[in-house]
C-alpha cells in the first residue's frame, strides 16, 4: 500500500480546464464512491476548491497516477490528453509536503490566505462520515491540520495576508490609478462580492452597485457597503451604467454572455468597460473579452500582484516551510515504523 495525491490545481492548469474538474458539483461524496467502486484505493479523501481538485489515496493498484488521471477525466467528460498534461502527481512522503503546504496555505493562489485549512478539513470529515478513511489517512490529515496551525501561530503569513477579491481590486487600480470617480458593479453577494466590496469601499468609489438573483442578498450587502442593489431583471441598465464590473457569483454557467455585454455597449458609445472575473468556474462568457472596448481579466490574471505579495513576505514563507519540512520528517519516520 502507497500514499499518492493526484490532481490539478492553479500551479499546473488555467482556469478554462480547473472549471471543468469538479467534484463538489455533484458532490464530493458521490466521486468517492465511484472511486471506491472501481477499486481505486483502500482509503480515499477528494478535496474540490475553486482553484484544486485532487485525489489522496492509499493503494496498491498499479499504475495509479495513469488510473486516477483517467478517472479525473472521465468522472467529468473530458479526454484523458486533455486532462493528463496538468496532471501532478506526489508519493509517500511528497504526498504528505504536498498536503501540509495546501493545508498552511502556501500553495494558494493567494499564499496565506486562511479558507483552505477549513476546505481541508471538510473534505477529510466528508471522507472519514463515509468510511473512506483508515491509519494512514488519519494520521496525514491530522498531521495537515496541526501544520495549518502552526504555520498560522508562528509565522506571520497571514497577517495582512491577499486575498483574491483584494487582488482584484488591486488590478482595478492597477489600471484606472484611482477608482474615486468610478462607478463598480459587483455581481454576486456571497463572501468573495462582500470582501470585494470592503475593499472598493476604501478607495471611495464613485458608485458602488450589487446585483444578485436573490435580490434580498443584494440588499442585505449594499446596505453593509453602503451600496445600491440592483434587481437582476435591471442587470443591463446596471452593465450600461458601470465602468468596472467585478463578477463573483458562484454560478455553474456564465451569468455574462458576449451577446449580453455586446447589447450593453451599444449605449455606451465607445466608452471601455472593464470585467475582472474572479470567480470559478467563470461567470463570463471568454470571447466577450474580444468585443471591442471590452477589457476582461480572470482569475489567473491576478498572478502578478500575488506574485508581489508573495515577493514581500519571503522571510514569513522560509519560516513557513521549515515547519512543513519538520513536520514531513516525522510523518515519513511514522510511516517506515508502520513497514518495519
Amino acid at each position: 500500500m502507497r500514499l499518492y495525491a493526484v490532481g490539478v490545481s492553479h500551479r499546473t492548469a488555467p482556469v478554462e480546464l480547473r472549471e471543468c474538474i469538479d467534484f463538489a458539483r455533484q458532490g464530493v461524496d458521490r466521486a468517492l464512491s465511484a472511486l471506491a467502486e472501481r477499486g481505486l484505493g483502500r482509503e480515499l479523501v477528494v478535496l474540490s476548491t475553486c482553484n484544486r481538485a485532487e485525489i489522496y489515496a492509499v493503494t496498491d493498484a498499479e499504475g495509479p497516477e495513469s488510473l486516477f488521471g483517467r478517472f479525473m477525466s472521465e468522472y467529468h467528460g473530458l479526454g484523458y490528453d486533455v486532462v493528463s498534461p496538468h496532471l501532478f502527481v506526489h508519493r509517500g512522503a511528497d504526498a504528505a509536503r504536498h498536503l501540509f503546504r495546501v493545508a498552511a496555505g502556501l500553495d494558494s493562489l493567494v499564499v496565506g490566505e486562511p479558507q483552505i485549512l477549513g476546505q481541508v478539513k471538510d473534505a477529510y470529515a466528508t471522507a472519514n462520515d463515509l468510511k473512506h478513511t483508515g491509519a494512514l489517512t488519519n494520521r496525514l490529515f491530522h498531521s495537515a491540520f496541526a501544520v495549518g496551525k502552526r504555520v498560522r501561530a508562528e509565522t506571520g503569513l497571514g497577517e495582512g495576508a491577499v486575498s483574491v477579491s483584494y487582488a482584484a481590486v488591486s488590478l482595478a487600480k492597477k489600471i484606472f490609478g484611482d477608482l474615486k470617480g468610478l462607478g463598480v458593479l459587483i455581481l454576486g453577494a456571497g463572501e468573495m462580492a462582500k470582501l470585494t466590496g470592503v475593499h472598493l469601499q476604501a478607495q471611495q468609489v464613485k458608485q458602488l452597485a450589487i446585483a444578485s438573483r436573490t435580490l434580498a442578498a443584494a440588499e442585505t450587502l449594499a446596505r453593509h457597503l453602503n451600496g445600491r442593489a440592483v434587481p437582476w431583471a435591471s442587470l443591463p441598465d446596471a452593465l450600461s451604467a458601470a465602468d468596472i464590473v467585478i463578477t463573483a457569483t458562484g454560478a455553474t454557467e456564465p451569468v455574462l454572455t458576449r451577446a449580453r455585454i455586446e447589447d450593453v455597449m451599444r449605449p455606451r458609445r465607445s466608452r471601455p468597460l472593464f470585467v475582472i472575473d474572479i470567480a470559478v468556474p467563470r461567470d463570463v462568457e471568454a470571447n466577450a473579452g474580444d468585443l471591442d472596448q471590452v477589457f476582461l481579466y480572470n482569475i489567473d490574471d491576478l498572478q502578478g500582484i500575488v506574485k508581489e505579495n508573495m515577493a514581500r513576505r519571503a522571510g514569513e514563507l522560509d519560516r513557513a516551510d521549515a515547519i512543513v519540512a519538520e513536520e514531513v520528517e516525522r510523518f515519513a519516520a511514522w510511516m517506515h515504523s508502520r513497514e518495519i
